[in-house]
């Protein structure tokens, strides 16, 4: 396999160059919000199976206290990111569709902490399944936005070896610089859990990937790098979406190329977002839970952008005071950036672990133009990412026939928004396409 060694210049096939929309918060620091009234707090905010709760009605909680338990291997478990009160266990609005159960905690005024949440300085002597653990109890999932369960990321199977863990600190999405603020004030989290990283996974080389637009972030995680002595290499990508897409990070940074349906353990990497890096440094130093993240509140909805620290379960409603509040002519709540993110139908929404950002487009922002018929003029090909035929897929769709999608390898496709992006029919075919894919997943799991 190739190394990262000479390959500072790569860059992966396709992808493409929205207007970046950053400046209102990229040297905005980061604020603390607030603590609000109550925080409503999902037992599914990961990939993989939902947590069951294991408090009623009436129970007092401190801040770190579990609320619910993993309830399998793909699991965690949450925690009250308030002190005070369960004051119910139902279900609520969830930002990524359905209402879901949740533990709702009223605050009691204080902000009380479990006891054992204290840095310990030597927490590099403990054993890998100990770090592990630790990881899975403070509920730790990918903060990128995928929510991945971590602990699950760091425990390959014995026939993939990792040789290489690579952080992903592109921040490609336009708006979002929630990342971007993390690298450049609170580095030291991220590089020492990094160090973690690269003991658990058994990897011999460690690679933090940046666009070429972050040269601050560079900077300060060089020098931090360098600081605390630590063989790690930081690598500048240039600006383009989406690079910080897994596959797209990996081609970029290493040259290897992820089969079709494979993962980033068959060419011997696992990745991990800055922030999750900084969060694992935090369950297994303090054994601090994750009760709280970074979120870039954003937009021409808003009325004024920040960078916040937000504890999890905070109301939408809420996070917007923060911020002076909202425009009068609101178009679209996103969650996440405008490429990848989903939109919001309610302000009673809660942040959740997997929220990086909330976008807010007033309505002349969020217009959809009318869909006009296909002229094939190959853009959508041109652009992805993963070198699929998107104008086929959503054609395939269109007319049911799943299982020519599946040929056309529509699991491949990451749903990253190019295709739809460039298309001068404006025909919506990431919809078709993430429809296709739940009907050909469908029919896979009627097969087997």
């Amino acid at each position: 396999m190739e190394t990262t060694v000479g390959l500072r210049s790569r860059s992966f096939t396709g992808g493409i160059h929205p207007p970046e929309r950053k400046g209102a918060t990229e040297q905005k620091p980061i604020e603390d919000l607030p603590l609000p009234p109550y925080v409503v707090i999902p037992v599914q905010q990961h990939i993989g199976a939902p947590s069951k709760p294991i408090v009623e009605k009436g129970a007092q909680v401190r801040v770190g206290d579990p609320v619910s338990e993993a309830s399998g291997y793909v699991s965690v478990p949450a925690h009250a990111s308030i002190s005070g009160t369960v004051i119910a266990v139902e279900n609520r609005p969830h930002p990524l569709g359905p209402d879901l159960l949740s533990v709702v905690i009223e605050r009691d005024g204080e902000d009380r902490w479990r006891e054992d949440v204290v840095l310990s300085q030597n927490y590099l002597d403990l054993e890998n399944r100990e770090m592990l653990d630790l990881i899975r109890a403070a509920g730790l999932a990918g903060l990128g936005g995928a929510a991945f369960p971590t602990h699950v990321k760091l425990s390959p199977p014995a026939d993939k070896p990792i040789d290489t863990l690579l952080l992903n600190g592109a921040e490609c999405e336009p708006y979002l610089t929630s990342d971007h603020r993390l690298m450049v004030e609170e580095p030291d989290r991220i590089v020492l859990g990094m160090q973690v990283l690269v003991r658990l996974t058994g990897a011999s080389t460690g690679v933090i990937g940046i666009e070429k637009n972050k040269t601050d972030a560079i900077a300060v995680l060089r020098k931090t790098v360098n600081t605390h002595g630590l063989p790690f290499r930081i690598l500048s990508f240039n600006v383009k979406y989406p690079q910080g897409a897994e596959k797209q990070l990996i081609r970029a940074a290493t040259g290897r190329e992820v089969p079709s349906g494979g993962l980033p353990m068959d060419v011997g990497c696992v990745v991990q977002n800055v922030g999750t890096s900084a969060a694992v440094y935090d369950a297994v130093a303090s054994r601090r839970p994750l009760i709280d993240r970074i979120v870039t509140v954003t937009g021409p909805g808003i009325n004024e952008a920040k960078n916040l620290r937000v504890r999890i379960g905070t109301p939408y409603s809420f996070v917007f005071e923060g911020c002076g509040g909202l425009h009068d002519e609101i178009g679209k709540i996103i969650m996440g950036g405008p490429m990848m993110g989903v939109a919001q139908h309610s302000l009673d929404i809660p942040v959740i672990k997997g929220t990086s950002g909330i976008v807010v487009l007033e309505r002349t922002d969020s217009r959809a133009a009318p869909e006009m018929p296909c002229i094939s003029c190959a853009r959508c090909v041109d652009v992805c990412p993963m070198r699929l035929m998107p104008k086929m897929l959503g054609q395939f769709v269109k007319h049911g026939l799943f299982d020519r999608a599946r040929e056309y390898n529509a699991l491949d496709c990451i749903e990253c928004g190019s295709c739809a992006y460039v298309c001068p029919a404006h025909i919506n075919l990431v919809h078709l396409i993430r429809y296709g894919k739940s009907e050909v997943m469908r029919q896979n799991q009627k097969k087997s």
